[in-house]
């Protein structure tokens, strides 16, 4: 203990209780508080225990008890402590010096006023006595040098439930055979035998003279003759437990903390609630959610008079497999009005019951199953308590006790309170985001086609597999577009990141995609103007949105491969901008990696794209990827080259077993990215499906066009479609021969839908215009519009093609 000044105004005397009690070590730090030292300065157990003692100090110590503390000697003097409260409170203390291990003293501090029993009157008996604390208002004892029972004051007499005479002579084991007593009785060997102090701290146990279980710290101190002979040993006993339960209550506090809420998971989350509920103080515990908090929902105030249905979400017992529950684990409950669960529900309030509550039986009993749970596992005390987050209940947990012999106490349902609290917060946030990911990947989702269409020129398969968590999108997508003439235009794209940021630009890049592709660019020119688009797009996020984006996903760029395959030619044309070159399998199995040139990625803007022309045979397999697919930590790209390869080497006959068959080959286990995999089987379009007429730059020569289109319909079976076919015809050539160069061609093709395509020399674009009431001509494409399902124009080598679609009849 320190010195303070001497300020010893508005001081008071007053008697410390009988079981005021403090120990302090040889640094002046508080070892044990009890409690009769809390009740009379105010301060728990856990705000002492580790603190200097002086901080308990209102003046300085008398210089007699200054020179017995340096002296080691025992000292009886009145000291003035200050409370908690800040008022000041003289007491008459005893302090007496222990021996321990390290030579340091340790000093036991009791009340100096109390009487106690006299000493046994035996003069050896009464020399160990003397040595011992005779007078203290905790539990102590004393053995001989064979560890072996002499005395006891009356307090540890109590604790025992024996006399002095019952015990006399006995070890502790044979006084009481219990653990944890089998390990204090060797730990009193050792210390006769070795002269060393031991201190040590039980877990709660009913000792065979209480009522209740108790937590002890165990102070084993040798005694010792003038030589230094051991004589015996003292054992002195303080009661901790109060203080023991007070750091059992924290450190449940502490793991629920830690363990609640690792995952943004409601499920997950209420598991770990009642995990941690039940290795804390809970024999079986449940977690109940209102419906639609599972859901996602935002959940609505519980109605006072109907039932309240809720989803059994978590469960656990200290027996296997949860025995006592009456509800299986994700099944719902439905809690009538005014049962305990209810109540807790709708008033926000926590309530413990015992199992003959009338409220807690007419709830039981309502169920025959959650009855004989009841009866057959002995509950005798259950607790309910609301799991509420931001004013908004979200859920009940119900704990119930079986084993544990005590029942709830107002202690329990604070600390269960508690730990509600922290976790409701955590699963609301659960919730919260569950429902936020939810629409983000509703919004995700929708930027991919949900289903790839039906063409004749290919067959489709493809995988999308993210790397993110869950269902999560990233920034790689694919898609395949039906364009004039029976042509497919193959999308495959990469945008560097994950999250909703990829998504949104990937979904931009994706809609342009279309657009460009609709509006029939080359490969090569549709990526320069992506390219445009990309860099246009990041000046208009600006730095301050970059710095973002580029924190979220590592930086702002993409990659792109651009495909289209024209069945009639039998050829494809390519170009990618910095992407994986896609893999051709042609139908005798051989397998190249086509060497596309690279191309840059997009956003870097002034480099030049190369397409190039690839002839394809019917029935070759082409195969488009993102790097997600090849790329992996510690695996070289070009060895995922060759697993694809191989992979691809000798597909199964079916295009949905040929995507397993690479992604069980060559995907990385876990995937670092996101892989898309995109597989096209193509067809060719044969003569009997193509038909094309040169023509003169001749005005006669429109009617010999009809002719033709409608004598091949007729061949066709398409005998309904031949005067729409010839309107379209008579129009498209008669534009071409008035306005266009030669040559001038005239194709039909039919495959999905019937395809009339007019060629001409000339790289005049048409437009439609709205013809007034005099005028000649301006009608032309206005008719083409009305009659065709879909029409358009693209650029050729030589000139124009002007085309247009109408659906095959049924």
């Amino acid at each position: 203990m320190d010195n303070e000044p001497d300020t010893t105004t508005g001081e008071r005397d007053a008697g410390a209780p009988e079981d005021f009690a403090v120990v302090i070590d040889a640094r002046g730090a508080v070892m044990a508080w009890s409690a009769g030292a809390g009740r009379l300065l105010g301060y728990g157990s856990e705000e002492v225990v580790g603190r200097p003692a002086a901080y308990l100090l209102a003046a300085k110590l008398p210089t007699a008890l200054r020179r017995h503390l340096a002296a080691r000697e025992p000292w009886t003097s009145d000291v003035s402590l200050r409370k908690r409260d800040g008022d000041r409170v003289k007491v008459q203390l005893r302090g007496t010096p222990l021996a321990d291990a390290d030579g340091g003293t340790p000093w036991v501090v009791t009340p100096a006023a109390t009487t106690y029993a006299a000493a046994p009157a035996d003069t050896g008996t009464a020399q160990l006595w003397d040595l011992t604390l005779a007078q203290l208002p905790v539990p102590v004892a004393i053995y001989d040098h064979e560890a072996r029972f002499v005395a006891c004051n009356q307090v540890m007499s109590r604790a025992m439930g024996l006399t002095q005479e019952e015990m006399r002579g006995l070890t502790l084991w044979e006084i009481y055979p219990v653990p944890p007593l089998d390990e204090i009785d060797r730990l009193q060997r050792q210390v006769v035998r070795t002269g060393e102090m031991v201190f040590r701290e039980e877990q709660p146990f009913r000792a065979s003279g209480e009522v209740r279980d108790h937590a002890w710290s165990v102070y084993l101190s040798p005694l010792k003759d003038r030589a230094g002979t051991v004589l015996g040993l003292s054992a002195l006993v303080i009661d901790i437990t109060e203080q023991y339960w007070a750091r059992r209550r924290l450190a449940v506090l502490n793991e629920a903390g830690s363990r609640i809420g690792a995952t943004l998971d409601v499920t997950r989350t209420t598991e770990e609630l009642a995990e941690v509920a039940v290795d804390g103080f809970a024999d079986f515990v449940t977690v109940d959610l209102l419906e639609s908090v599972v859901q996602g929902h935002e959940p609505q105030p519980v109605p006072p008079d109907t039932p309240v249905q809720c989803r059994r979400t978590a469960q656990r017992s200290v027996l296997s497999g949860c025995p006592e529950s009456a509800v299986r684990a994700g099944d719902v409950d439905v809690y009538p009005p005014g049962s305990p669960p209810a109540q807790a529900l709708i008033t926000g309030r926590g309530a413990y019951y015992r199992a003959g509550d009338p409220r807690l039986r007419e709830w039981s009993t309502a169920s025959p199953a959650r009855a004989e749970s009841m009866r057959r596992f002995r509950i005798h005390s259950v607790m309910m308590v609301p799991l509420r987050a931001r004013g908004v209940t979200l859920g009940v947990m119900h704990l119930l006790r079986h084993r544990t012999a005590d029942t709830f106490g107002e202690d329990d349902l604070v600390l269960a309170e508690e730990i509600a609290a922290r976790a409701a917060v955590s699963i609301d946030n659960a919730r919260r985001y569950t429902r936020e990911r939810h629409t983000a990947l509703t919004l995700q989702r929708s930027l991919l086609p949900e289903r790839l269409p039906r063409a004749q020129a290919v067959d489709l398969a493809h995988r999308y597999l993210p790397a993110g968590p869950g269902d999560e999108i990233g920034g790689d997508w694919f898609d395949v577009i039906a364009l004039s003439g029976g042509r497919v235009a193959l999308v495959v794209g990469d945008v560097v990141g994950h999250g909703v940021h990829a998504s949104a630009t990937m979904g931009r890049l994706r809609t342009a995609v279309r657009t460009l592709a609709d509006a029939d660019f080359a490969p090569d020119e549709l990526l320069t103007r992506l390219d445009d688009l990309v860099i246009r797009l990041d000046r208009e996020e600006g730095p301050d949105t970059r710095g973002q984006a580029e924190e979220a996903s590592g930086e702002v760029g993409a990659t792109c491969l651009y495909a289209v395959y024209d069945p009639v030619a039998g050829r494809c044309d390519m170009a990618r901008a910095g992407h994986p070159p896609p893999v051709l399998v042609n139908p005798d199995g051989t397998v190249h990696v086509l060497d596309l040139p690279a191309g840059p990625p997009l956003g870097l803007g002034g480099l030049p794209f190369e397409a190039a022309r690839i002839d394809v045979v019917e029935g070759s397999l082409l195969a488009l990827y993102t790097d997600g697919l090849i790329e992996a930590p510690g695996r070289d790209i070009d060895v995922g080259l060759e697993l694809l390869t191989e992979a691809l080497r000798r597909p199964s006959a079916g295009l949905e077993e040929a995507c397993d068959e690479v992604m069980r080959k060559v995907r990385p286990d876990p995937p670092a990215d996101d892989i898309v995999l995109l597989l096209a089987r193509t067809a060719g379009l044969g003569a009997d499906q193509v038909r094309t007429w040169q023509l003169p730059v001749d005005p006669a020569a429109v009617a010999g066009a009809r002719r033709m289109a409608s004598e091949q319909l007729a061949a066709w079976g398409l005998a309904e479609l031949e005067f729409p076919t010839e309107l379209i015809v008579s129009e498209l050539v008669t534009n071409a021969i008035r306005y266009g160069n030669a040559p001038i061609e005239l194709r039909l093709i039919r495959s999905d839908v019937l395809s009339c395509e007019v060629s001409d020399g000339s790289s005049t674009a048409p437009h439609l215009r709205r013809a007034r009431v005099f005028d000649e001509g301006g009608r032309g494409l206005l008719l083409v519009a009305q009659i065709a399902d879909r029409w358009g124009s693209r650029h050729t080598a030589v000139g124009k093609t002007i085309w247009a679609e109408q659906s095959l009849p049924h």
